[in-house]
Order: structure tokens, then sequence, then C-alpha cells
């Protein structure tokens, strides 16, 4: 049984991507086969997938999810926005020298007001006066993770967006997606590779460390998706024919295998909160893009899953030695499915 500890490693910091690279398939590209570490670019993934292979691609869009405003007494406040529940209600974070109790009103980027309304575990109720999205994408700012040093600028505002992003609703970018751009999408239909879509919202759980050494104890986030038939339809087939089914990160990984759990993939639409760890039998995915993670995180923890405690150890070890740049702008591995007997 694995604990906290097990998937701590060391990061030098100047390791840690602060920016994009001017072009999005230029990133480096770790290929982990069972075998052998190759080191290659982005681009390269063209000739490592074949005709008939299907890449899973989560199609969220990153809102403008953080603003500063001020309560009715003039106190500051911070609001992350973590989910959109209807038109004019979201879910947020709101930080304050004081927890504003339900029924205050706060003014928001000097521009609106919400009112707040019932706790829902660390999360505030915001009532919002009109539509939501549309106030959040006009006056908010888009909520770079944690760990990177600036505010977000006009690059940013590009770069922390995936080029087919379509459905609004994300507070972090599915990352593993970022290093696609529109020639590689097109190389890759020319090749005869199906490119798939479905939705998960990333929340702002995903950059929430465990705090439990034993992993049993850790309460995971839970993320909305959507699985569109079109999609089932899709894997189904290229399972079928014995070709591999790709998830462009996490995010996609984790929707489909919450999809999975009755034991074939089923479209639809609902929570997740799969936390998946070493041990767990994956259904659907056979290989699978993704960024480096920061260590002791549940996406650790998942891509140990995938690959194999001892080979995402070497991995890592190789990625830091040989200078890849990790986490949101840095870059991607293409992993292959541990083979349980």
């Amino acid at each position: 049984m694995y604990s906290l500890s097990d998937f701590d490693f060391h990061l030098p910091p100047e390791l840690i991507a602060q920016a994009p690279l001017p072009e999005r398939s230029a990133s480096r590209l770790l290929q982990v086969n069972r075998d052998a570490l190759v080191d290659r670019v982005f681009s390269d993934i063209v000739d490592l997938l074949q005709p008939g292979d299907v890449l899973v691609f989560n199609d969220t869009r990153v809102l403008n999810a953080r603003f500063y405003g001020v309560k009715e007494t003039g106190g500051k406040v911070e609001v992350l926005v973590e989910r959109v529940s209807d038109a004019t209600t979201v879910l947020a974070q709101v930080r304050a020298s004081k927890s504003p109790p339900a029924g205050t009103t706060l003014r928001l980027a000097d521009a609106f007001d919400v009112t707040v309304g019932e706790r829902v575990g660390e999360f505030f109720t915001l009532h919002f006066p009109s539509d939501a999205i549309a106030l959040i994408d006009e006056f908010g700012r888009l909520p770079l993770p944690p760990y990177i040093e600036h505010a977000a600028d006009e690059v940013d505002v590009q770069r922390y967006q995936t080029v087919y992003a379509k459905t609004p609703g994300a507070v972090a970018a599915p990352t593993a997606g970022l290093h696609f751009d529109e020639p590689l999408l097109d190389r890759l239909r020319d090749k005869g590779v199906q490119l798939a879509w479905l939705t998960l919202h990333v929340g702002a759980g995903t950059f929430q460390p465990v705090r439990t050494e034993n992993l049993a104890e850790h309460s995971m986030h839970s993320e909305w998706y959507h699985l569109p038939q079109s999609t089932v339809d899709a894997i189904e087939a290229a399972l079928r024919a014995g070709r591999n089914v790709v998830a462009v990160g996490t995010t996609s990984l984790r929707a489909l295998e919450s999809a999975s759990q009755s034991g074939r993939l089923v479209a639809g639409s609902g929570d997740t909160q799969i936390f998946i760890t070493p041990g767990y039998r994956f259904r659907t995915v056979s290989r699978l893009v993704t960024n480096f993670h920061l260590p002791k995180s549940t996406l650790m923890m998942l891509v140990s899953a995938f690959a194999g405690y001892d080979r995402i150890r070497d991995t890592y070890a190789h990625a830091i030695q040989q200078h890849y740049r990790f986490f949101s702008y840095g870059d991607a591995m293409l992993l292959e499915r541990e083979e349980h007997g």
C-alpha cells in the first residue's frame, strides 16, 4: 500500500515553466515505453500514432474566473469561481479577512454586485445579477496556477487555452492539450488518426495538496464531465479494430474511466470524484499524453497507476536530469499503460 510520501520528489525550481514556448508543438515529448525512454519533440506524436487510433481531447474552456473586489464594509475580497451552477449562480472560493455571511453583497471588479448565499463545504454560493458566464468573461481575470509567478497577460490569455477550447466552465486548463496547434491537428487527421471530444470542467481543486499520509483518507474534489455518444462510438470502433485509445491529458482519462465504471463505456453527464492510485485497473485508455506533475499530487498517483510506479520514478528522474520543463507550460510525455497479469 502506497502512502503520500511515496509520490514525493525533488524538483529544481528553475524547471518550473513560467511561460509558454513561442510555438505550441515545439515542446519536448518524452516517449515512455515499457522498456525505454526516448527524447523527442512534441510534433513527433504524429509518427507515434497509427491510423485508426483515437485521440480523446477535453474541449473545456477556461473562464476568467478570478475577481478582486470589496465587501460592503470596504474590506477587500478575492474570489475564484470554482463552478457555474446555473445561469446566475456559481460556487466560489472567497478570501477575505472575515468570511462573508449569507446575504452579504460583494462588489466585484468595480463592475457589478453579487449576493453571498449558503456555504457548500469550502465554497460560497454567489448569486450574480445576470448571466454569470458573460460577466465572468467580461470582467474576470484569467486564473493562472499558483506556481506561475506573474499575473496573467495577453500572452497567457491566448496560450493558457487550447486551440479547440469550446465549452466554458473550467478554472484551469487541460494542459496536455496546450501542445496541439491547428497544423498538428491537421497532420493527425491526414494520417487517419481519429479526433474525438469530451468535456470535463477542471476545478481549482486540481491544485489542492493531499494533506493525509494515508491516501484512503483523502477526499477527492468533484468535477463535472460530459461524454457524447459520438465519442463512445469512435472509441468502441477503435477497440474492436485493436487500435489505441489515447487520452489527451489526465482530465480526459478521468472522464473516460469515470464513464467506464459499469464495465462498459457509457455516454452521459455527471460529476466525478474518481481517485486513481496504483492498483487501479484501467478499462478504456491504453495510452496517455500528459505533462509533468506536482510532487505528492493526485496526478502523480494517477500516472503511477497508469504506467507503473517504478516506471514513473525513472521517467521523472530522467526528465529532471535532461532539464525538461515542468507543469502547465512545460513539456509532455506519452505513456503506455502498464499491463497487469
